[in-house]
Formats: C-alpha cells, sequence, structure tokens
C-alpha cells in the first residue's frame, strides 16, 4: 500500500510520466480519465491502477531524479547530469555543511538536502527573493529541506556561515566572491563553480591562482543515452551534451618546497612562468618556485 502525501510517478502507455503527491479524496485528472486516489492508495509501487476509462497507468515511487524533473522553474536549474557530480565532488552527505549561493529555483539545494540527511546541513543564499521563496516551495514539494537554511542576501556581504566543508557558487561572477567564500568555509574545504561561457572560465581560473587554492579541476559532462534494444543496441540520435561548465578545486595554502619537489616538463614550466610574471605584474616580484629544488 502507498500512503498518502507520497510522492508518486504515474507513467501512462504513452510514455507521459508526471510526479504527483497522492492525497486523500484528490484524484487525479487526465486525457487518459480519472485515477482515483482511493485505488492507487491500496496498490503498491509498481503496480499497474486503472482510470475509470480503463486505461492503465503505472504507479512508481518518485526518485530524486524525478523530483528534480518535477520542480518549478522560474530559472534554468542545473541538470541532473552535473547535479550528481557536483554532491560527489563537494563530498556532500551525513554530517557535512554545503555552502551554495545562486539557489535559483533550488535544484542543486534539493540534491544537497537528500543526501546530506538529518544529520546534514545547507546553508544556501539567494539575492532575489522571489527566487528564495520558488526555492523553498521546491523543497517542500520534494519533501526535503529540513536540513537547509535559506537566506537572502548578498553575498558581497559575505556568508551567513563559517567553518562549513564545503561550497558552492552558480553565480555571473564567482572570482569576486572568491575571499568571501574562504571565510566562510574551513582549512582544505572543497570549491565548486558552474560557468555557462569559456572568458568566465578564464576570469575564474585567473583569481584562483591568486589564492590558495589547488587541486583545480575544469570538466563537462556529456550524457549519451543507448535505446535498450537487445539485438539492435545503438546510441539514441540525439544526447544532452554541453550544458555548463563546472569547475572544482580545494583550499589549499601555497607551499614553495612541495611545488619545487614537483616534476615538471616543458609546458608547465612555461605555465608557471607565465602564471608568475601575471601575479608579479599585478602585486609585484613573485619568488620562483622552482628555485629551492630544480633549475628554471
Amino acid at each position: 500500500m502507498i500512503p498518502y502525501g507520497t510522492l508518486v510517478v504515474y507513467v501512462t502507455p504513452r510514455g507521459r510520466r508526471y510526479v504527483k503527491r497522492l492525497v486523500a479524496g484528490q484524484d487525479w485528472h487526465s486525457n487518459e480519465g480519472i485515477l482515483y486516489a482511493a485505488d492507487v492508495a491500496q496498490a503498491d509501487f509498481g503496480a499497474v491502477v486503472h482510470t475509470h476509462q480503463g486505461v492503465p497507468v503505472q504507479v512508481l515511487e518518485a526518485t530524486l531524479h524525478d523530483r528534480l524533473k518535477g520542480l518549478k522553474r522560474q530559472t534554468q536549474i542545473i541538470y541532473p547530469k552535473d547535479i550528481a557530480y557536483i554532491c560527489l565532488r563537494l563530498g556532500a552527505g551525513p554530517g557535512r555543511t554545503v555552502v551554495e549561493a545562486g539557489c535559483g529555483s533550488g535544484g542543486l539545494t534539493t540534491a544537497l538536502s537528500w543526501f546530506c540527511g538529518p544529520t546534514g546541513h545547507v546553508v544556501s543564499h539567494e539575492v532575489r527573493e522571489e527566487f528564495l521563496h520558488l526555492a523553498r516551495h521546491n523543497l517542500e514539494w520534494a519533501g526535503v529541506g529540513g536540513n537547509v537554511e535559506l537566506h537572502h542576501r548578498d553575498i558581497a556581504e559575505g556568508f551567513c556561515v563559517t567553518n562549513a566543508d564545503a561550497l558552492f557558487l552558480d553565480v555571473r561572477t564567482p572570482w569576486e566572491y572568491l575571499e568571501q567564500g574562504l571565510a566562510a568555509v574551513r582549512p582544505g574545504a572543497m570549491f565548486g563553480f558552474l560557468l555557462p561561457t569559456v572568458d568566465q572560465v578564464g576570469k575564474l581560473l585567473l583569481g584562483l591562482e591568486r589564492g590558495p587554492f589547488a587541486a583545480i579541476e575544469v570538466c563537462e559532462i556529456l550524457l549519451r543515452r543507448w535505446k535498450p534494444v537487445a539485438d539492435r543496441l545503438r546510441p539514441e540520435d540525439r544526447m544532452t551534451a554541453h550544458t555548463g561548465f563546472l569547475i572544482f578545486c580545494r583550499q589549499q595554502e601555497h607551499s614553495a618546497a612541495f611545488d619545487a619537489h614537483q616534476p615538471k616538463g616543458t609546458r608547465e614550466r612555461k605555465q608557471d612562468a607565465a602564471r608568475m610574471a601575471r601575479l608579479a605584474q599585478e602585486n609585484g616580484p613573485v619568488q620562483d618556485c622552482n628555485a629551492e629544488g630544480e633549475e628554471a
């Protein structure tokens, strides 16, 4: 039996999927007919329930993926393929405190809340109040959010938390808020960013090289499905390709001794020289990290 208050996925013979909350006395009306709430409540997940017109409808449990796809949107939410990797790289989980800014419609916030669970903590910041209200609505609809703080705040004024385990920025100019981000996290914390254009990524990388950051990664995630036909297995004609650049790094104080012991080829040496030239132009001469261990 399916308890009332549960989010349920209805799948019609035409392949349409609908995520609805099962509420006593609130029947589901569609072009396929009326699906009575009492009939659904008497079924089990994975069963087929018929509408009053006799149309069979599959009844499935709503996973996190279903909940993310069913959120109301006023902004472009982060795709599930990207959300999964973000949560993995940030280490979202029980007992962890994750900070985010630019929650928008609350897609990533929903996933972070789901993964962090009752013992975790998510602190989200949004400068636009209407988006904050929508994110709160979506969290409640998805059945999560009890571990989430939503703050109507411009992060230029700082974050509403300190000593967090990880931070994610989905804002237009994240390089402008790196100092505020460092004040919000513990030493060695993970940082993540989402940016749509190459120019923005370049500016962020310049910002990261000025600060105490290491293990920088820039990537994109492409999802290609295959047609699930055993004797004619082949890729689908369409795929979910580039949706944004993901950038990750760790808070890490620079160590000349550590850098000097890293093996470096010609390319790495040229990159180091270019980096030091940029920093010297901004801040004055910079000591060559190679000087302690190897000749430049």
